[in-house]
């Protein structure tokens, strides 16, 4: 039946699904096996979540359930493209994905100041768990350096010298 046969208060409205985290097209989905976990629990989670959906009117169950199926599309992409690399196989005397890095600021207004982060993927990244997509800048400035190393990062709109003090891999 055409739209236009359609009482107005009858149209539903696509629902907006918000986007996963950016991955450029062309670049590999890298996660580490704890970041693919997560992916696939978040599945089951919002599978879950479809399933116990308790929402007496059909279009307020419909616009929920288009929300989730949206969101187990997105992320079964995600999943389906990511491509698992075992952090203890990575070269472990440099900064490589899944690497803990301990790092000194020699430049700029954090000079001294010690920090440490893991390199993830995209979907595993969170600042407050101390973890950085392999993506980030401050990632890409790192990877590769070894320990005693100094890494170049614009940071702060100003050009900041890092050195690498440790790496682990866990």
């Amino acid at each position: 039946m055409s739209r236009g046969f359609v009482k107005e208060e009858d149209q539903e409205e696509a629902p907006f699904i918000p986007p996963r985290a950016a991955l450029p097209p062309g670049v590999t989905n890298y996660v580490t096996p704890q970041g693919h976990k997560q992916l696939i629990e978040e599945r089951e989670a919002l599978e879950k979540e479809r399933k116990e959906l308790d929402i007496s009117s059909d279009k307020d169950r419909r616009h929920a359930t288009a929300v989730i199926d949206g969101k187990i599309n997105l992320l079964n992409e995600r999943i389906n493209s990511a491509r698992i690399l075992e952090p203890k196989e990575q070269a472990q005397d440099e900064v490589r994905f899944g690497a803990r890095v301990k790092f000194r600021f020699l430049t700029g207004p954090q000079k001294g100041k010690e920090q440490s982060f893991m390199i993830v993927g995209v979907d595993e990244a969170n600042i407050k768990a101390q973890k950085i997509a392999f993506l980030a800048p401050l990632a890409k400035a790192l990877t590769g350096k070894k320990i005693g190393e100094i890494a170049e990062v614009q940071m702060g709109g100003e050009l900041q010298e890092l050195e690498i003090l440790a790496i682990t891999y866990s």
